[in-house]
């Protein structure tokens, strides 16, 4: 796993170049596309999610789109539209933002669930479907999407089907005190987006992708993460726990961090370290959990605490 350690430094720390003391983050925000999955942002304005989008889609040499939901926006803003050609006099295709390898949904809570609907489709199966044709999509794709927590006014909630797409859920926070320094020195002159390199290619992204797969997973391992998927849906102060896409998700993010560390196999560790972005935003809390200030990632450090680490076991 030398090559994918190697792709995945190479990856972070060119994008570290714009987005400073967040490095945590972004090995996640790396995981995620090796992994061919697609990450909600969830922060308050400011701190980087646009830039953290733009500077991977500059790492790869992708081609980057941005759509800025609104609620007036319709689905096909999002997917594209045929528009009558009046001099071949057939219906063309004009394909829409969706159409790119890096998508940013900026704000999707403010877009209504109609709008929200259409990235269904691309983000599960890879396509979209208008007027009864289905266009594939380029690989590798990507979506990072954006969300503002605090701000309620004029939103729509994300639907649970649509919140079980997404393989992590990441904040990025403020930065420290230094950094903001560090962040200001940086910008004196310019923005450092506008200077980043591209460091690889899609199609050494997509070679990483495959390589991947052959990371070695334990029953043990396995038994580990089932378990604690399980207990999300036995919990008393779960209402849904987290689905079958959970364990997924767990299960080849898993695979990336070991690789992304140098290792061919994962570790419970691996594990531990991704339960909180990959099953937090598929757990629902009940109401009486809400009212005792309960939170989804309180209740899933729990059941890390209450559930046994899986051992060693000698391999022929």
């Amino acid at each position: 796993m030398k090559a994918v350690q190697t792709f995945a430094s190479r990856l972070i720390d060119n994008v570290e170049k714009v987005i400073y003391g967040k490095r945590d983050v972004v090995e996640l925000t790396a995981i995620c596309l090796l992994c061919q999955g697609h990450l909600l942002i969830e922060d308050v304005p400011g701190v980087g999610k646009t830039m953290l989008a733009k500077s991977l889609a500059r790492s790869i040499g992708g081609e980057f789109k941005r759509i800025q939901f609104t609620p007036d926006m319709l689905p096909a803003d999002v997917t594209g539209t045929s528009i009558y050609n009046q001099k071949t006099g057939e219906f063309e295709f004009r394909a829409g933002p969706i159409m790119a390898q890096i998508v940013l949904a900026d704000e999707i809570n403010r877009a209504t669930p109609k709008t929200q609907a259409a990235l269904l489709e691309a983000m599960e199966e890879r396509q979209v479907t208008v007027d009864g044709v289905t266009h594939m999509l380029d690989q590798p794709f990507l979506v990072l999407a954006t969300q503002n927590p605090i701000e309620y006014e004029g939103t729509f909630p994300l639907p649970e089907a649509q919140l079980d797409r997404f393989l992590m859920r990441i904040s990025l926070g403020y930065p420290s005190s230094e950094q903001q320094i560090a962040i200001l020195d940086a910008q004196q002159f310019a923005h450092p987006i506008d200077v980043i390199a591209q460091v690889t290619t899609t199609n050494d992204l997509l070679a990483m992708q495959e390589q991947l797969k052959s990371v070695y997973v334990d029953n043990l391992i396995k038994q580990y993460i089932v378990q604690i998927v399980d207990r999300t849906r036995s919990h008393a102060d779960v209402y849904l726990g987290a689905s079958p896409r959970g364990a997924l998700a767990m299960y080849r993010t898993a695979q990336a961090r070991a690789a992304v560390h140098g290792r061919d196999y994962v570790i419970p560790d691996d594990i531990k370290a991704l339960a909180r972005v990959t099953l937090g935003h598929r757990v629902i809390i009940s109401p009486s959990a809400r009212i005792k200030d309960s939170n989804a990632n309180s209740i899933l450090d729990e059941i890390l605490r209450s559930t046994p680490v899986p051992g060693t076991k000698v391999r022929a």
